[in-house]
């Protein structure tokens, strides 16, 4: 994992970014859109990219320490072949639009910000200009103060017991003194900034004082920043009070096609709740071991109960799938990881199931999974025209099931020695090491939610979905 800015940086960022702050009905569709990125001339090499961003997600979710209802509005979400699906906002008076990557793994949404920003290894169009807010030229941007209960957020009260300067009122904020800088660390990067109140919209929705980091500094992250829709306080939903959103993610061939997109709708219609959807119920966060503080309660837990390849129930301990005391095991929903991560004691039976079905129809490829980081990896007859693989489906609590359409869980590699391999990482890939430790036993990824519109229902605690077509162009 890249480390975060210099200790030494983040007074530097506090002085700069306070500088510029101090100079300055019906359903509406907006995109989910892609960032573009030149095509890896190596689908191979693109893939083992892909399981290994993964992999360093999954690794930072099961360890994150070490790491008034509006009306329904819609955006076009593309994907990207960096593995995300970004949409677009604005912030500031008068507004500045800025693409955002969906992220229902985290709660903090941030932008990249005025005209220092600075971005190593961020993934933008080769040769294009990273498009920043800019605090100066908008008239309602104000910073968030050292003793706004929205700076607890990102900062423990010790640590701000120690940083703040004493107020006549306790409780009051101190408007002369900022929030201390942030720095957030995600699978493959890190972030920081400041925390500022700032109008948000998206056509004619409007959202005064919504908070938003003020990001001066990142590595290895989206270039438009990240909308975090995880269930928690500072996440964007419970921000603007949303009862339901949804997304629907088209699939991964259109990587970076600008023409073609999926969906995001905010408090979609209650239609979309109907019986037309398999549901299944969010856990209760306290069920996950994720009291309130817990980096865990960001999560949305659903209660996966078995696992099927090919029409047949994989043997897997009961107690994985179940969320434990202090937060190991379970299941969670997550926009933000590519492919999905199973731990050990779960992918293993999984991998033997489909070893096991495909026997006698093709071969094993090491060559491929070395190549891809993948596993397993099957090598297709020349000239194949037709792919016979076992099906794979998840079954949830409540009579749910999802069963998943071949390329949802399975990528061609068409290079060379034509093959296929499965897209969920594991443990003990050669993509990364790391020891499984606590945190959710699966993370079911963007890859396996292609052409599915997947529903959050904040206000009953459910998720629901449907397979579809998720073209909206």
């Amino acid at each position: 994992m890249p480390p975060s800015p210099p200790p030494l940086l983040l007074p530097f960022l506090l002085h700069l970014l306070l500088h510029f702050l101090a100079s300055a009905s019906h359903p509406i569709s907006l995109p989910l859109r892609r960032t573009p990125l030149p095509p890896h001339p190596d689908p191979r090499h693109r893939l083992a990219a892909l399981a290994s961003a993964s992999y360093l997600r999954a690794s930072l979710l099961k360890n994150p320490s070490r790491h008034s209802s509006p009306p329904p509005a819609t955006s076009p979400l593309f994907p990207h072949s960096y593995g995300g699906y970004s949409f677009g906002l604005t912030f500031g008076t008068p507004p500045q639009e800025l693409q955002l990557l969906l992220d229902t793994g985290s709660h903090i949404t941030w932008v990249p910000c005025t005209p220092s920003y600075q971005c190593r290894s961020c993934a933008s169009p080769s040769g294009n200009t990273i498009i920043v807010f800019l605090p100066r030229s908008s008239s309602s941007v104000a910073p968030v103060g050292c003793r706004n209960p929205r700076c607890l957020w990102i900062h423990s009260a010790d640590f701000l017991r120690s940083r703040c300067p004493s107020c006549n009122n306790a409780t009051s904020d101190c408007p002369a003194s900022a929030c201390p800088p942030y720095s957030l660390i995600y699978g493959s990067g890190s972030t920081a900034g400041l925390f500022v109140l700032e109008t948000m919209s998206f056509s004619n929705l409007t959202f005064p004082n919504f908070t938003v980091g003020c990001s001066i500094f990142s590595e290895r992250q989206p270039s438009g920043g990240i909308a975090g829709f995880g269930r928690s306080a500072p996440s964007l939903p419970s921000q603007i009070g949303l009862k339901r959103f949804s997304y629907c993610l088209i699939s991964r061939r259109y990587d970076d096609d600008a023409s073609e997109s999926g969906s995001i709708v905010l408090d979609p219609p209650k239609e979309d709740s109907s019986d037309s959807l398999s549901s299944t119920p969010f856990l209760n966060n306290s069920a996950a071991g994720a009291v309130q503080g817990s980096p865990f309660s960001v999560y949305y837990y659903v209660g996966l109960r078995e696992i099927a390849v090919g029409g047949e129930q994989v043997k897997i301990p009961y107690s994985a799938l179940v969320p434990g005391p202090t937060g190991e095991g379970g299941v969670i929903v997550d926009s933000g990881t590519t492919f999905t991560y199973m731990a050990p004691h779960v992918f293993n039976p999984v991998l033997a199931a489909f070893v096991d079905r495909v026997a006698g129809r093709y071969n094993r490829s090491k060559a491929l999974e070395d190549q891809t980081g993948l596993r397993p990896c099957f090598a297709l007859p020349p000239h194949a025209t037709e792919v016979e693989l076992p099906e794979l489906t998840f079954r949830f609590k409540g009579g749910a099931e999802m069963r998943l359409p071949l390329k949802n869980y399975f990528a061609f590699v068409n290079h060379d020695d034509a093959g296929v391999c499965l897209t969920i990482i594991s443990d003990g890939n050669d993509v990364a090491t790391s020891n499984a430790g606590d945190g959710p036993a699966v993370i079911l990824g963007s890859f396996q939610q292609q052409d599915y519109l997947m529903v959050y229902d904040l206000e009953r605690g459910r998720l629901g979905f449907r397979r579809q077509s998720c073209l909206t162009n």
